[in-house]
């Protein structure tokens, strides 16, 4: 396949971190999720359970800008005051993801990705989506939540990765245009999704 970075954002409940898991094992590469969070707080030295309570939560602060640019944690992060805010430890978790992508091959969901490599040549982004019924059983199944319990958790997640996306990216979060390929992952179920998204990035070109 090359050297090729594969960023995943998803629906709540529409089997997008099941997806990029699988994907990565098929193509035989490293998977990012919640990895992330990790390889953020040694880099930094920051305790994980911060960088766990700001993982993809927006903040007001106008230092988010930053990460939209070319900074690096070096020449970005500790200019600033002390002050740890969730736009600081997004930029040392985009300075991660930059840093990653550019090494390795690798499936990166969420957090983002999309948007920080969106200039990248090896870098295909997806989104997942799923039919509402389709979300809610699997969120059900998943979580052992009641019917109105899913709903409410289906609501509220989607509501704080659009809001994160959105004020970090001023893009529409789901919007096809801002992908290199969107899918309704209902029609295909996670395996035929997988095989879908690894034959499309073996021949794609930007």
């Amino acid at each position: 396949m090359g050297h090729k970075v594969i960023t995943i954002a998803r629906e709540f409940g529409s089997g997008g971190r099941a997806v990029g898991e699988k994907l990565a094992e098929k193509l035989g590469v490293e998977y990012y999720d919640k990895k992330l969070i990790s390889l953020a707080a040694q880099k930094s030295g920051i305790r994980e359970d911060l960088f766990e309570n700001a993982d993809e939560q927006p903040t007001n602060s106008l230092l988010y800008s930053l990460a939209m640019g070319a900074h690096s944690l070096s020449n970005a992060f500790f200019q600033y005051d002390d002050t740890l805010t969730n736009d600081k430890l997004f930029l040392i978790q985009s300075d991660i993801i930059r840093s990653l992508a550019r090494e390795k091959s690798c499936v990166i969901v969420g957090r983002c990705a999309d948007y920080l490599l969106r200039d990248e040549p090896y870098a295909f982004s997806v989104f997942i989506h799923a039919d509402y019924d389709t979300r809610l059983a699997r969120v059900q199944e998943l979580y052992q939540l009641s019917p109105s319990q899913a709903k409410d958790l289906i609501k509220r997640t989607d509501k704080k990765r659009k809001s994160y996306v959105e004020f970090y990216t001023s893009q529409v979060w789901g919007a096809a245009k801002n992908y290199d390929l969107s899918l309704n992952s209902s029609l295909l179920g996670i395996d035929g999704t997988v095989d879908l998204i690894a034959e499309l990035a073996e021949h794609f070109r930007k």
